[in-house]
């Protein structure tokens, strides 16, 4: 699809705003997402970590105190604003459109995190190619995005439907790809990586006292993320 045939659909503006405070406390994000995320980017000590699509800057937040040397790309500037608030100086960060080459040298990185993103990009065969150009040899990429299960169920329709949908949060609405499993993992090892661990993450023991129990119930029975770690295959 021409560039100028695209939605844009970084979180901007108020969308933005929202996402940056809905993201520190919606279960799925803080009890979920986050907690898988940061367990299989483990220790990254000295390490040059690229955070694709890093919103507000939760990832890059904790990464740095980690002890990584951290560079964070949005699409969205009211986004950049919230991370420069959780990072300060300790982290770059740059205004970057993910339909657009990534702006660094060839292998700059040990690590490239893509949480909750993927489905957004409209260009992910690019945006891939991109990635592998950029991670070194034998450097992971870890990606998470909504279970295809989950989103079923809050969208309804067949689990093989595909396609782009406009779903509503809140009082928005956010674009992205629904794909199955088997859409989401192909295109990753077509993009030129190894697969090394799939999960379906479970919510942490923090979110029973979050939420009401009959929420807590719902939410530990129910799918809501799927996560990869990736390879880039050494030259």
């Amino acid at each position: 699809m021409p560039a100028d045939a695209r939605s844009d659909t970084a979180y901007h503006g108020e969308l933005g705003d929202h996402f940056a405070r809905w993201g520190g406390h919606h279960p799925t994000n803080a009890y979920i997402d986050r907690p898988a995320m940061l367990a299989l980017i483990g220790d990254v000590a000295g390490l040059d970590v690229l955070d694709v699509g890093c919103g507000p800057g939760f990832y890059s937040a904790a990464m740095v105190e980690r002890g990584a040397r951290v560079t964070g790309i949005d699409g969205s500037e009211s986004l950049l604003r919230h991370a420069e608030k959780a990072v300060g100086e300790r982290a770059t960060l740059l205004l970057h459109d993910l339909e657009q080459p990534l702006p660094f040298a060839d292998a700059s990185f040990d690590l490239a995190v893509m949480a909750l993103v993927y489905s957004h990009v409209y260009d992910r065969v690019q945006l891939l190619g991109e990635l592998r150009r950029v991670l070194r040899p034998g450097a992971r990429l870890l990606v998470s995005t909504t279970h295809p299960v989950g989103e079923q169920r809050w969208l309804g329709g067949s689990y093989y439907e595909g396609g782009r949908v406009d779903a509503p949060v809140g009082d928005y609405t956010i674009n992205f790809e629904r794909m199955t499993i088997e859409q989401f993992v192909n295109e990753l090892l077509d993009g030129g990586f190894v697969l090394e661990r799939l999960l379906e993450p479970r919510p942490v023991e923090a979110l029973r006292g979050a939420v009401e129990p009959e929420k807590y119930q719902r939410i530990i029975n129910s799918t809501h993320v799927l996560t990869v770690a990736m390879r880039r295959p050494g030259d």
